[in-house]
């Protein structure tokens, strides 16, 4: 990544002071916005028809855009982002009007009463949101005035490293050293965390999930920071389950996993989000260890905190939870210990096929495939996901040709045959199978 450091002239009101720059070597003066100029294949990469056409209408009309949130993290870490969202001093009113104007097709106005508007162009949509100042916040939601006044607009941001702004000619605006804790893998709130968090619980979570996507090493938290987030954990429970999940899902499959949960706990947020009071936190610890690499489904993870089926019930009350997602943990709960690879070597997988063969679930494979995960079982997922699930080849159509119009009877015989056909190692093909039921 190349970059180069610039100065800015100072507004009223700001003081300055000499800083020695990491980077250049250089003492610069710095003040609330340090800048650089980020210049890289990943931000040039963002400059597409439909982004090149949305500059031009911004820049004609006198109004600044610029990208951010979590865009800006990711280009400064060289990464190119999968989201870009925008930030500009227009209000949505003239946003509509200057797209109208344009001819430019708007969609989605459900973010038009928090200021976003989202605008296609060039078969590629683009969401931009006016500065905003909050107003009045309940911990869930907040009341806000528009602003053009960039600062107060990041300093109503969560955390430091999402807090940046990048301009289109590769301009960085940081006004609370989001930069400097990007470099350095800290996870910081944006000015006092206990308040940043009363704005919106959810960012409790938030927090761990950043931690396990920038931190380099478990427990390098700041003491005051987690005070914040003991003192204010019951505040979760007034957050929908659905955004907790959301959440809880993206720090289930990041870094420092054990670690983070074992601070829920420790921190009294665990019950907030509907996990077990007593959580089995040494069995999530071996399932961590084993799975971690095997990129397990979150559910695979949680389960392993579960001691009986009413608490993955519970959990669904919480988080509503999806039809798949409820039948895995119970499933993992129920065979976690019974369903094990076989004693014979030459056939440890012969449990888990049997498993699938018997099972009139679609999805009975991707659940044995993620028990494999839980268990630790590497070399026999790998066997599993190439194993093509052979079709038994006798029908009760067959049986009815040979005379037998029991449905009874036709019942137990197809019975018998596939246990048969599971003991050849699925290999009996039609014919030899029927001849079994002549020859009874």
């Amino acid at each position: 990544m190349q970059t180069c450091l610039f100065l800015l002239s100072c507004r009223a009101g700001f003081s300055l002071f000499p800083r020695k720059s990491t980077t250049t070597g250089l003492t610069v003066l710095w003040r609330h916005l340090a800048t650089m100029k980020l210049q890289s294949p990943e931000f040039q990469s963002l400059f597409t028809p439909g982004l090149k056409s949305v500059a031009e209408l911004f820049d004609k009309a006198n109004y600044e855009l610029r990208i951010a949130g979590g865009a800006v993290r990711d280009l400064l870490n060289g990464m190119t982002p999968q989201d870009v969202d925008f930030a500009t001093t227009a209000t949505p009113t003239q946003m509509k009007e200057m797209f109208q104007s344009a001819g430019v097709r708007l969609i989605n106005n459900r973010g038009e009463k928090h200021g976003t508007i989202t605008a296609r162009l060039h078969e590629q949509n683009f969401e931009i949101t006016t500065l905003r100042i909050d107003l009045i916040t309940d911990g869930r939601h907040a009341e806000v005035e528009f602003t053009t006044d960039w600062e107060k607009d990041a300093e109503r941001r969560d955390l430091t490293i999402n807090s940046m702004f990048l301009g289109l000619d590769g301009t960085l605006y940081d006004y609370f050293n989001g930069y400097e804790d990007l470099k350095n893998s800290n996870v910081r709130f944006v000015g006092c965390a206990d308040q940043r968090i009363k704005e919106d619980y959810l960012r409790i979570l938030r927090y761990f999930r950043f931690y396990g996507r920038i931190a380099e090493k478990p427990g390098d938290h700041d003491s005051k920071t987690l005070e914040a987030i003991r003192e204010n954990a019951k505040g979760l429970a007034g957050i929908s389950g659905e955004r907790i999940w959301v959440e809880l899902k993206k720090i289930l499959i990041g870094n420092h996993v054990n670690h983070l949960v074992w601070l829920m706990y420790e921190l009294e947020v665990a019950s907030y989000l509907g996990l077990p009071v007593n959580g089995s936190l040494k069995e999530f610890d071996t399932v961590y260890k084993n799975a971690q690499s095997l990129f397990p489904k979150p559910m695979t993870v949680l389960t392993s905190l579960f001691k009986v089926p009413d608490d993955v019930l519970k959990l669904d009350l919480r988080l509503k939870l999806s039809k798949d997602e409820k039948n895995l943990g119970l499933f993992l709960l129920k065979h976690r210990r019974d369903l094990v690879k076989a004693s014979d070597a030459a056939e440890p997988l012969k449990p888990y096929q049997d498993y699938i063969i018997d099972s009139r679930e679609p999805d009975a494979a991707s659940k044995i495939c993620e028990l494999l995960k839980y268990q630790g079982e590497e070399h026999l997922l790998k066997e599993m996901q190439g194993w093509s699930i052979p079709t038994f080849p006798v029908s009760g159509h067959d049986l009815r040709k040979m005379g037998i119009s029991s449905g009874k009877e036709i019942g137990t015989l197809l019975q018998q045959l596939r246990d048969q056909w599971k003991k050849s190692g699925y290999q009996m093909e039609k014919e030899e199978l029927l001849s079994y039921v002549t020859k009874a």
